[in-house]
């Protein structure tokens, strides 16, 4: 029996939120309320929200960091530039320091089971893997989710990150 040609798809995604600058929580929660205020995206599920070490750059305040998990009628390309809409409307420049400071991040963590390797988008996220920030909150949602690269759960890429590194507290 054919579908309903009028029917829409709806995709999952796992979003990464994080802010170090200004009003850091409630960065984070205008953008979600953002990207979630019209049709094409759902709020499915969030994480715990955390205060979390800076990575790579030290020089800077820590972040608030969490994640969310949407449904979306979006393709990959569209929802990045949703996000990136989204980021610049909260006041984010491109960073003049590569992982420094920033009023909002927003990224696509994982989206369905996709990968996609561009210039602009890489999906799954490609330094996720070694990112406790983004690990343990993708976590929170669902510890069994399968990275479509390594095959293998979150919560087995959780365990194999050192635990003395990126510290990662639950926000109070």
């Amino acid at each position: 029996m054919p579908g309903n040609p009028n029917s829409v798809d709806f995709h999952t995604a796992y979003i990464s939120v994080g802010s170090n600058l200004g009003r850091k929580l409630e960065n984070c929660r205008k953008a979600i309320a953002a990207l979630t205020c019209g049709e094409n995206c759902r709020l499915l599920d969030q994480s715990l929200i955390y205060q979390t070490e800076p990575v790579d750059y030290k020089d800077q305040d820590w972040f608030v960091n969490y994640a969310v998990k949407i449904e979306t009628t979006l393709d990959p390309f569209s929802l990045l530039d949703t996000l990136k809409s989204i980021e610049r409307d909260a006041g984010r420049v491109r960073d003049t320091v590569r992982f420094g400071p920033r009023v909002l991040d927003l990224d696509i963590i994982l989206f369905e089971a996709m990968v996609v390797n561009t210039l602009n988008l890489v999906i799954p996220h490609p330094r996720m893997h070694k990112r406790r920030f983004v690990l343990k909150p993708i976590c929170d949602i669902d510890p069994d989710i399968i990275h479509p690269v390594f095959h293998r759960t979150m919560l087995s890429l959780l365990k194999d990150l050192d635990v003395t590194a990126q510290r990662i507290t639950e926000y109070k």
